[in-house]
């Protein structure tokens, strides 16, 4: 999904709490806000838990992998750093968190509610933005990588 004109692919905005979860993408680390009251993991990152209500998040690495839950093949494009077609997916992690990310290095007809799925990190204007591929097919373009292995 890298940028083909001359428009500037639209880049996050880190704020105070979803900073943690982009310094840890720099890093080819996948990362959820966890409550450090109930242990409670979730996304996007919250002054709150959503569970408890306890004011105390911490951050955790996560696997990365996990399971395609629903998704929509976008055939517009909408912006002129994104052509189309793309795949948007709301993937359910390992850990229990859900997040919205796209699916590549898979043709969009590939993808179905259900296939398992990693992170990949994936350069845009030298920012690693988190992306999944299908368990298993590992990527042939050179400007996504898998996560650091510990």
């Amino acid at each position: 999904m890298s940028a083909t004109g001359s428009e500037a692919y639209p880049l996050p905005q880190p704020t105070t709490f979803t900073r943690p979860f982009w310094e840890a993408c720099q890093n080819r680390q996948l990362g959820v806000a966890v409550c450090r009251n109930c242990g409670h993991r979730f996304m996007p990152g919250a002054p709150n838990c959503p569970q408890c209500w306890s004011g105390d998040p911490d951050f955790q690495s996560v696997s990365g992998r996990g399971e395609v839950v629903s998704f929509a093949v976008y055939r517009r494009t909408y912006h002129p750093a994104i052509p189309a077609p793309y795949v948007v997916a709301l993937v359910q992690l390992e850990e229990g968190p859900r997040m919205i990310s796209n699916i590549v290095e898979c043709a969009p007809e590939a993808v179905a509610i259900g296939i398992r799925v990693e992170v990949c990190f994936q350069s845009e204007a030298g920012f690693l933005l988190p992306r999944f591929v299908p368990v298993g097919t590992g990527s042939t373009d050179p400007s996504i990588s898998s996560p650091a292995r510990t």
